[in-house]
């Protein structure tokens, strides 16, 4: 038992008026102790450790232990956690860990079991299906985040160019901004990654991942990803993911970024200001697709309750205010994305915080109806890593792309990964 006596009691007391003395007995007051965790940085861990203080004001019955880090420390404890059973009562969880420690369901509390404390009709049932595993609601998800294409309008304005629309828009703006030295394209490795995915799945017609974890894509949809990335290399699309470097956003030498929808204030501050108009663009498409082809959506972050936790109700309890209270919505805003809660939401709306660029690229995800649920595998940092390896081969003479398309196959299987077929 996490319980703690509060240090409001002194026991009995005794006190003394006017023609003698009465014994008053002030009752002991208990406060039951749970525990809370999650990883971010400093602006995160400060209002959310004040919206903790709020709660703990409307349930001085209640004391929240806190627990948070940066992300990779996070994850290591977190490992730790759920192999000892020692994991905290209410935590912060990517989607990726519900495979990893609950492929059954059984390896958090089951939510619709707190329906008296949780209010979980704030959330549509597709929503709440990125937490289900084996049918049991696992987590509930905070906000959805995807990769997005995020434009410089500005940049393409100045050279008389549209927004692009298609991937090969991209190669045609590159012929007239790379003798000045300007990508059409950049982004980090897995963003490119998944670029690339969407790119092939649109030829192929597959989803990189079946259902039952299985690639789908064979030697030759491996071979179209590295030709389209060396492509984009070679004709100045983008710089080499090795060569990315976010401050070249804010230089301009980067006309787009592909990016989470999370990132947007993180990669684009204060546009307007400094005079630049971003938007995020529709997803770019192969001639004959409809945009949202080939591209996937997934939880930018999850709330899960431990299933060895002792104290349930009051967990369910500060699940709930961090999910659905005014409270709660008002200090974190979009931080974290823009929620899904329907009393979060609006509660954000009414008071003109649903605005800027991230909740653009939100409704751009949202409103996209042929987006997929991602398979939270397809993020394994060996698998787009190793591509990369593979395009560099291409790039630095070293194979064929059928070369390095065999070689990736092999590498892939070598690491435990099923192909169907």
């Amino acid at each position: 038992m996490r319980k703690r006596l509060a240090a409001l009691s002194l026991g009995v007391a005794l006190m003394f008026s006017g023609c003698g003395e009465e014994n008053v007995v002030l009752k002991q007051k208990e406060q039951t102790e749970i525990t809370l965790s999650w990883w971010g940085n400093d602006t995160r861990n400060e209002y959310t450790l004040q919206a903790v203080e709020r709660f703990e004001q409307l349930h001085p019955e209640i004391k929240v232990k806190c627990s948070y880090s940066e992300w990779s420390g996070y994850e290591a404890r977190n490992q730790v956690r759920m192999v000892s059973g020692t994991e905290t009562d209410v935590m912060q969880i990517n989607v990726g860990w519900l495979s990893q420690y609950s492929s059954d369901g059984k390896g958090y509390y089951d939510l619709e079991k707190l329906g008296e404390e949780l209010d979980l009709s704030n959330f549509p049932d597709d929503m709440l299906g990125y937490g289900r595993r084996n049918g049991i609601l696992n987590a509930v998800p905070i906000a959805m985040n995807a990769e997005t294409v995020y434009i410089n309008k500005t940049v393409y304005d100045s050279y008389g160019l549209d927004v692009p629309r298609t991937f090969e828009d991209f190669f045609e703006a590159a012929k007239v901004m790379a003798p000045d030295g300007v990508y059409p394209l950049a982004g980090a490795s897995k963003s490119i990654w998944l670029y690339c995915i969407s790119y092939a799945e649109q030829l192929s017609g597959k989803h990189f991942f079946d259902k039952n974890n299985n690639i789908t894509f064979d030697e030759d949809d491996l071979r179209t990803m590295i030709e389209f990335y060396n492509r984009m290399v070679d004709e100045s699309v983008m710089p080499k993911v090795e060569d990315f470097q976010k401050y070249n956003i804010d230089k301009n030498a980067y006309a787009g970024v592909v990016a989470w929808v999370s990132d947007a204030m993180n990669y684009f501050k204060d546009p307007i200001e400094k005079g630049v108009s971003i938007i995020a663009a529709d997803y770019p498409v192969e001639e004959g697709h409809e945009s949202g082809d080939g591209w996937y959506a997934k939880p930018a972050t999850l709330y899960a309750v431990s299933k060895n936790t002792s104290h349930p109700k009051e967990a369910a309890m500060l699940l709930d205010f961090m999910l659905n209270s005014a409270e709660w919505a008002e200090l974190q805003g979009v931080e974290k994305g823009i929620p899904i809660s329907r009393k979060a939401r609006d509660h954000l709306d009414s008071t003109g915080k649903l605005e800027g660029l991230q909740y653009e690229a939100s409704l751009v995800m949202e409103e996209n109806e042929k987006i997929s649920p991602m398979n939270s595998l397809i993020e394994n940092g060996e698998l787009y890593e190793d591509f990369i390896s593979a395009c560099d081969m291409v790039l630095f003479d070293k194979n064929s792309a059928e070369e390095a398309a065999a070689w990736l196959c092999k590498d892939y299987r070598d690491k435990g990964y099923s192909f169907s077929g």
